[in-house]
């Protein structure tokens, strides 16, 4: 019999960039994904076309597999000749069980790696502004389970000795057991007045972060009714959070921002999210196709030194028109006669990357500027080449007919409806998980509203932050019943995410 691999994988705290880069490699090559609650959901877009997902995931009051079964299944799936990804959160070898899956596959003989992770009791404080240690605060660390009672005669944990150490304790997994766990560190001799916190969903969007003292802690939880899971600090070191706070200052966090771009360009609005402590969910609602007939971009190509102008109005008609001129094994030296217009700043840039100037580029991104900024420019008789979306609006090719141009419009792209499932992105945005949906173009917001096909979108949509790159796009939106609150100033994805921003520090939620 053919045995498989597993990997008992480490996937961090929550935040998903906090993967190494084993655990990822792990995710991608394998046939069967069995994940943890705390697993973030984000790693699992990484996995690759069919394979298998299992939730193992548990929580303080429901199990969805017992442990047992888990062992079971790594060791049924790894018999059949699978590589078997185990995705816990933090790090499997600090209070995740990992110990006694690998011993079930040793048992069974079934080969497996330990792929460390980032474990919670690090990355949670430090995400809240609580170095575990400092030179001048703490110098040991304790990380203890939260989930045995402190109070029962049996306990394995040294309440005496922790209470009187000078350093910092991290417990994990016990928020349930609180006021025991920090009865029993009182009883012992620890201070009520040192510094503590409860730190909730760290890493994410929906962290959340509680400081008391060892005295109040517990009152204060029962309180604000703070519930798991939350990782619970007991130091100095708490103390260092008024002066450290990075992650919760960030403009974007607490926001969970929907990407509706294609998946190929997603990434550049992605990392701008991420980087200013936003979530960003990717749903791709369009993708780019070639054409469905190349006919009239080849004879175009053929005659290209006979045209006077060629406007570019995306990056994707740059890259398709060039993509297509090497297929003829042609290059840019065959475009020496033609001046060269540009909607905007990237797609220009694009143009750059070929060596090629740009001669025009309007000032405001959109059809309406161009046909301004070659008002003077083109003049009756000009032949003009306008490679661009195999649908799109009639506005620049009809007011260069106008001025006397002889314009020929090719298909270099078409764009299509997207393909992912709808029903993970319906159900977040019904338990509103999502703040803000992104739009960069007009395509996006029909295809969004297509693919959710939802009959009450008004009530789907109510009190989530919609963003539109430009007029256009935000009218399309309006057109079709979405409530429009941020339109960017600059059509471009920086413009669009400095005009979030701004929004959000007018309107903080």
């Amino acid at each position: 019999m053919n045995k498989g691999l597993v990997y008992l994988v480490g996937a961090g705290p929550g935040d998903p960039e906090l993967i190494t880069v084993k655990g990822l490699e792990a995710i991608r090559k394998a046939d069967v994904i069995m994940y943890d609650r705390l697993a973030g959901r984000r790693l699992l877009a990484f996995a690759r076309s069919g394979a298998e997902l299992i939730y193992a995931g548990k929580s303080p009051d429901r199990h969805t597999l017992k442990q047992e079964e888990i062992n079971r299944l790594l060791v049924e799936k790894a018999l059949e000749g699978k590589v078997v990804t185990r995705l816990k959160g933090g790090d499997p070898f600090v209070f995740g069980r990992g110990g006694e899956e690998a011993e079930a596959l040793v048992e069974a003989g079934v080969p497996f790696e330990i792929v460390p992770g980032v474990t919670s009791a690090v990355a949670v404080p430090a995400y809240a502004g609580i170095p575990v240690t400092h030179r001048e605060l703490a110098s040991t660390l304790s990380i203890i389970t939260g989930n045995e009672d402190p109070v029962k005669d049996d306990s394995s944990i040294a309440w005496d000795k922790l209470a009187t150490s000078g350093g910092t304790l991290v417990f994990l997994m016990g928020m349930s057991n609180l006021p025991n766990i920090t009865g029993r560190l009182l009883a012992y001799g620890k201070p009520a007045q040192t510094p503590a916190a409860l730190i909730r969903w760290g890493t994410t969007p929906e962290q959340q972060t509680l400081v008391g003292t060892l005295g109040d802690i517990s009152a204060k939880a029962i309180q604000t009714g703070f519930k798991n899971p939350a990782v619970i600090v007991v130091g100095e070191v708490v103390s260092m959070r008024e002066k450290l706070n990075w992650f919760e200052n960030k403009p974007f966090f607490g926001k969970r921002v929907l990407v509706t771009r294609a998946r190929e360009q997603a990434s550049r609005l992605s990392e701008a999210i991420h980087a200013l402590g936003g979530e960003p969910v990717e749903y791709p609602t369009i993708s780019i196709a070639e054409p469905d007939d190349y006919a009239k971009m080849d004879m175009a190509i053929q005659e290209i030194e006979s045209f006077n102008w060629i406007i570019f109005t995306s990056v994707n008609g740059v890259a398709s028109f060039f993509r297509r001129l090497r297929h003829h094994r042609q290059d840019v030296r065959r475009l020496h006669r033609a001046r060269l217009c540009a909607i905007g700043p990237k797609t220009s840039e694009a143009l750059e990357n070929y060596g090629l100037l740009v001669e025009t580029v309007p000032g405001e991104y959109r059809a309406e500027e161009i046909v301004r900024e070659l008002q003077d420019k083109v003049v009756a008789g000009d032949r003009v080449l306008l490679p661009r979306a195999e649908i799109a609006r009639r506005v620049l090719p009809e007011a260069l007919t106008a001025m006397g141009a002889v314009v020929t419009e090719v298909t270099a792209y078409r764009t299509r409806t997207g393909s992912d499932d709808s029903s993970l992105i319906t159900a977040m945005l019904q338990r509103k998980e999502i703040q803000v949906i992104t739009f960069t173009s007009s395509s996006t917001v029909q295809n969004f509203v297509k693919m959710l096909d939802a009959p009450n979108l008004s009530d789907l949509l109510e009190g989530i932050t919609v963003a539109c790159i430009g007029p256009i796009t935000a009218a399309t939106a309006r057109d079709l019943g979405v409530n429009v609150d941020v339109v960017a100033g600059e059509y471009t994805i920086e413009g669009l995410i400095k005009s979030i921003r701004d929004y959000f520090s007018r309107f903080p939620a």
